[in-house]
């Protein structure tokens, strides 16, 4: 049996912080795993930012709740689960998803939490275990499952070089430079070659 595991944003949905920067018009907040490997180091900066703001958690499920998924997200989500079970391995938070989950009709996701205070305010986070994407592949893998990934930054890097096949999706320039083992492909249907491709069964388009 082959499942397929995919990050969330920059995959099936916006970036997040990147729509919450243009609506709250702070530069620093558009930066994203395709930027900086390391999560704990990007992820502080960013509470910093909301605590010097003084921005919510509803603040940015505000934004949230007006975003959509990417044109043709949902309907490669559809085709996907046609043929392969689906796990979206993200480094997003529970109370960040709801409402993309909704859209892309509740596909199993797997994430962080934020840790909120008495005001509303962003003090921390939790992750689900160090190295979520690659240990989730592992699991997977622990269960006899054949695994194909795919995702576009640094941090879907692990869960790529783990999983029996990696694909490179949309990823910025220096990603792909920086690992060119993986195929890289910018559509959705360039995708479902790839996932195609990479199947060891004998599956139709």
């Amino acid at each position: 049996m082959e499942i397929a595991c995919l990050d969330l944003e920059g995959v099936l949905v916006p970036e997040i912080w990147i729509a919450f920067a243009e609506k709250t018009g702070i530069e620093s907040l558009k930066v994203t795993t395709r930027d900086i490997p390391d999560y704990d180091v990007l992820m502080q900066q960013r509470l910093r930012i909301l605590e010097e703001h003084g921005l919510k958690l509803r603040d940015i499920q505000d934004v949230i709740a007006t975003l959509e998924p990417l044109p043709g997200a949902v309907a490669f989500v559809d085709w996907l689960r046609e043929r392969f079970q689906v796990v979206i391995l993200s480094d997003t938070f529970y109370e960040f998803s709801q409402p993309l989950m909704r859209q892309l009709g509740f596909p199993t996701l797997l994430c962080h939490r934020l840790i909120t205070d008495e005001n509303d305010s962003v003090v921390s986070y939790q992750l689900r275990q160090k190295d979520p994407k690659r240990q989730a592949v592992i699991a997977l893998k622990s269960l006899y499952y054949r695994v194909i990934a795919a995702g576009d930054s640094y941090n879907d890097t692990s869960m790529l070089s783990e999983a029996h096949a990696g694909i490179l999706f949309h990823a910025p320039d220096n990603v792909i430079r920086e690992f060119p083992q993986f195929p890289a492909v910018h559509t959705y249907e360039d995708l479902r070659q790839a996932f195609l491709a990479a199947s060891n069964r004998k599956l139709q388009l």
